[in-house]
């Protein structure tokens, strides 16, 4: 930390040899404004204009004060405002005009702490240029340094464990600068000036290479050794950014098998990292506005389609036409890509489920059985974050999970709201507090099944309550009685406790990122959700605003066998459907499906349906997607959430204007029969129809039924606006074709941008609604 105004070059001024009126103005700004060359940026602007004066860090953001002819402190603010350093975001300028003080010069003064904590902190973000130029030049004092950043790019908020932004309060705290860094980190012209985790070979963290049994291996080059391992197909876990990855050769399908097997992770896609571009396009195609964000600060995984060439490994994506690739993001990453690999995987260093392992002891454990070999350091990371997943859409980035690049960077919403800390849903959890206009959304936790993920989810609370500085006065949770996030809540006694319906907050997320408050109506697909009547639902048309909402359409309760088991073997969906739509009749269809199971799976599965015997009801579009799935062979059991859906896309042909028959009856709201739906796709099949045939025509049906609907919904209420929210609007050819329909059929359409469709993004519409029912 800088001493006040120590080794700051002073611009000397001769006020009364100024030809203008000379003024003074106090200047405080808000955002994210620390750690990204903020001060430095103010100091030469400053001195630039010959403008005398201070400025400082505080906890509420940054404070300036200027002194000089009026006219220039006017230039100052139009260019504080458009000329600010590129990892800034400047959300709020205050201003007030005070007398001259005399001040001759203008110098950068020691952090001021206060009890109001407004700043914004930075997102961790992908090393800059010219860092990288560094890295790779062997002139340079920190030629192959893996930590090397300045305050353009960097760790910031994994390492963070206080405001102000200053090194004592990070995990750097163990470093002391050598005087080479320390020079740098005291010389407000270097873009080095007060970069907090600024180190060297000397005096800052080092790599090591350790084996299975925590043996450290001795190598001049850890990071060259652990190449070496990989390039043999071992798996090494690798220590990066926001927690550890598992990283294997992902052109060796034995060393992606292998990893796949230890990790317990049958069949659910492995990201990439590859080196640049040009290399990316060997097996995938990339789009301009992929390239973008691809290279963008925040280097998150973009799903891209697999091209003709594709040559990784076929068990990195399988069945699936796309795959999710990354850009390296530090220093490390680069020096291990400059060994030619095609492509790196990078999978979350866990086994499935728990949350990925940041501590070095904690990897050397948790990892014992998955890793070969642990390419570690000493920097602490003080609070994990898994890497951020983005899927382009109808020409428009879509959040699949938000997290490293984004995090902690507010959603800004149209009005204050109440300090509330919203719990978020069970799966692919993330919870958020409020402020004032700004919803701080946290990274993604996950799924909030087990005590490693319930322990990381209060971590995460207690975490960003300390660095916003929010005391929650209302809690707000999902309804269903048996989530860890409701239990908690429970326990939450001081605070105003509100239970928030699953599908209404899906909706009130969608509104409340696109700012707006008035009535919609919301389309709220997935795959579960606790209801008012104590049903499942997920196929829900709501009449929606934020204090309450009403259920206009559903798709008819159907049954589901087993209740969870249902989930994971969507073979029970399709029998439930096809009892539903034939009765009985349903066995003496020709159909390779029936075929496949044994012939007690089907009469047990009968007689639970018909006895009501743990088949609770659902409404869910997610569980017709997987009774589809199974119908047409594609999966009758899944290894991960959403996997049937997500195949019966993947395998679509492109749409035309080929529908099944559709219906619905009104019966206290619009009831949509899926029978005779199911009948069409089963006619298809006896017609021996092409899997790609008849998921195209069941997707273009859902599109066609829902767009009618909602024509007829427009017309009972007068609401032009559509809201389409929940996790099946993953599904790319379900969000552009309904997007689109909707459109042509004269609706207004907001969809997500900000925040994931799914359970990711739900805390927000939780915080909202929790905000106008209080």
């Amino acid at each position: 930390m800088l001493k006040d105004k120590a080794k700051i070059p002073p611009t000397h001024l001769d006020m009364r040899s100024r030809h203008s009126s000379i003024g003074a103005r106090k200047i405080r700004v808000q955002g994210i404004v620390q750690g990204v060359g903020f001060r430095p940026f103010v100091y030469q602007l400053a001195t630039s204009l010959k403008l005398a004066g201070q400025v400082s860090n505080t906890s509420s953001g940054v404070s300036i004060f200027l002194e000089g002819p009026s006219a220039d402190i006017e230039t100052f603010v139009h260019r504080l405002n458009t000329n600010s350093p590129p990892l800034s975001q400047i959300t709020r300028i205050d201003t007030e005009s005070v007398e001259p003080t005399g001040c001759q010069e203008f110098t950068i003064v020691h952090s001021q702490g206060g009890a109001q904590r407004a700043t914004l902190i930075s997102p961790d973000v992908s090393i800059c240029e010219d860092c990288i130029k560094e890295l790779f030049d062997r002139q340079d004092r920190r030629f192959r340094y893996p930590f090397i950043n300045c305050t353009n790019c960097g760790p910031r908020y994994t390492i963070i464990d206080d405001i102000p932004y200053d090194r004592p309060q990070t995990s750097m705290r163990h470093f002391s600068m050598c005087p080479q860094c320390q020079f740098e980190y005291d010389d407000p012209v270097n873009r080095r000036f007060h970069a907090q985790p600024n180190a060297c070979s000397l005096c800052g963290p080092q790599v090591s290479l350790y084996d299975q049994a925590q043996n450290e291996i001795e190598t001049s080059d850890p990071i060259e050794a652990a190449v070496s391992h990989l390039r043999s197909g071992h798996v090494v876990a690798v220590k990066g950014l926001g927690g550890f990855h598992l990283v294997v050769d992902a052109c060796n399908p034995a060393a992606v098998s292998t990893l796949r097997q230890r990790k317990r992770r049958e069949e659910k896609p492995l990201a990439v990292m590859s080196a640049n571009l040009e290399v990316i396009r060997r097996y995938a195609k990339i789009t301009k506005q992929e390239e973008a964000l691809l290279q963008s600060q925040q280097r998150p995984i973009v799903l891209l389609e697999k091209n003709q060439n594709y040559n990784l490994a076929q068990d990195v994506s399988p069945n699936n036409r796309t795959i999710g690739v990354m850009l390296p993001y530090t220093p490390l990453h680069y020096l291990l890509l400059d060994a030619s690999f095609t492509a790196l995987v990078m999978t979350s260093a866990n086994l499935s489920e728990e949350p990925i392992a940041i501590d070095n002891k904690d990897a050397f454990t948790r990892l014992a059985d998955i890793a070969d070999f642990f390419l570690v350091h000493d920097r602490d990371i003080y609070l994990r974050s898994d890497d951020s997943v983005v899927r382009f859409v109808n020409r428009t980035p879509r959040f699949l999970r938000r997290s490293r690049g984004y995090v902690p960077v507010p959603v800004f919403i149209k009005h204050p709201v109440k300090a509330i800390l919203a719990c978020g849903a069970e799966l692919k959890n993330t919870i958020c507090l409020t402020r004032g206009s700004e919803v701080f959304i946290s990274q993604h936790i996950g799924d909030l099944e087990n005590l490693a993920t319930y322990e990381f989810f209060e971590l995460t609370i207690a975490h960003l309550k300390r660095i916003l500085s929010v005391q929650p006065e209302i809690i707000a949770y999902d309804m269903h009685p048996d989530y860890l996030s409701t239990r908690y809540a429970a326990n939450q006694d001081r605070l105003e406790q509100i239970a928030v319906q699953h599908h209404h907050a899906h909706i009130v997320s969608c509104m409340a990122e696109n700012q707006i408050s008035e009535p919609v109506l919301g389309l709220s697909f997935d795959g579960t959700g606790y209801g008012t009547d104590g049903s499942i639902w997920g196929g829900e048309i709501l009449l929606a605003q934020y204090d309450g909402f009403e259920r206009l359409a559903h798709l008819a309760p159907t049954s589901m066998p087993g209740g969870a088991a249902a989930i994971k073997e969507p073979w029970r969906m399709a029998i439930s459907y096809l009892h539903k739509a034939y009765g009985l009749d349903f066995l003496n269809r020709n159909l390779a499906f029936l075929e496949s199971l044994h012939a007690n799976q089907i009469t047990i599965t009968t007689q639970m349906i018909e006895k009501g015997v743990n088949t609770p009801l659902t409404s869910s579009l997610g569980r017709l997607f997987d009774g589809i799935a199974a119908l047409l062979n594609i999966r009758s059991t899944v290894a991960f959430e959403g996997q049937a859906a997500m195949e019966l896309e993947m395998m679509a042909s492109d749409l035309n204007d080929d529908v099944y028959e559709y219906d619905w009856s009104f019966q206290k709201g619009y009831q949509i029969d899926p029978g005779p739906i199911i009948q069409g796709v089963v006619i298809d099949i006896e017609n021996g129809f092409s899997i790609a045939t008849i998921s195209a025509k069941f997707h273009m049906t859902l599109i066609k039924l829902f767009s009618d609907l909602c024509g007829n919904l427009k017309k009972e209420t007068g609401i032009s606006r559509v809201a389409l929210s929940g996790g099946c609007f993953q599904n790319a050819i379900l969000l552009k074709g309904l997007a689109q329909a909707l459109e042509t059929n004269g609706f207004h359409v907001l969809t997500h941008e900000k925040v994931p469709a799914n359970d990711g993004g739900i805390c927000l519409g939780q915080a909202i609604i929790a905000d106008a029912q209080s």
